[in-house]
């Protein structure tokens, strides 16, 4: 997996804080974290096409979500970020093995199987996970880290309300 899943999942963590309708843009995030700019935009152009940020237009422009924050998986953004492809593809190289034959190895191999039940528990998991509950989860370990970072994505000042109901 690229760092781009890390950088995406952060920002989305970010903009779950930001107040409702506020965007922040792509170039506050890159200096918040120390990012090259141009690739972080090319992470976030990915989260929009796949409806999970918004892009706002003008002088106040950038990056919003574009649902709720409890309603975007970390599974979303990854597929967002890396595709819908399998992250092992069975190659079927027991064909050229001695008493090979041809077969639907991805099927049939052991180890193809075994990746494939992997995967799917990895992707059920991280289905599972939402970007309001991660936030949720730094809020309580890290009780200053939200308005500390809505103030530097923002200039915003003061505890806004969460996003998710």
């Amino acid at each position: 997996m690229g760092q781009g899943v890390e950088w995406a999942l952060h920002s989305c963590v970010n903009m779950s804080w930001t107040p409702v309708g506020e965007a922040v843009s792509s170039a506050r995030l890159a200096a918040f974290y120390r990012l090259p700019a141009a690739y972080l935009n090319k992470q976030l152009q990915a989260l929009v096409r796949a409806g999970i940020l918004a892009s706002v237009s003008g002088p106040r422009g950038g990056f919003q979500l574009a649902r709720r924050p409890d309603r975007i998986s970390v599974l979303d953004v990854v597929l967002a970020i890396e595709g819908n492809d399998d992250a092992f593809r069975c190659e079927g190289i027991l064909k050229d093995a001695p008493g090979g034959m041809e077969a639907d190895y991805a099927r049939t191999c052991l180890i193809s199987q075994t990746m494939r039940h992997a995967e799917v528990t990895w992707r059920t998991e991280l289905s599972r996970q939402s970007i309001a509950g991660i936030a949720q989860s730094i809020e309580r370990r890290f009780p200053d880290a939200r308005e500390e970072t809505v103030r530097q994505l923002t200039g915003a000042r003061g505890r806004q309300e969460p996003r998710s109901a």
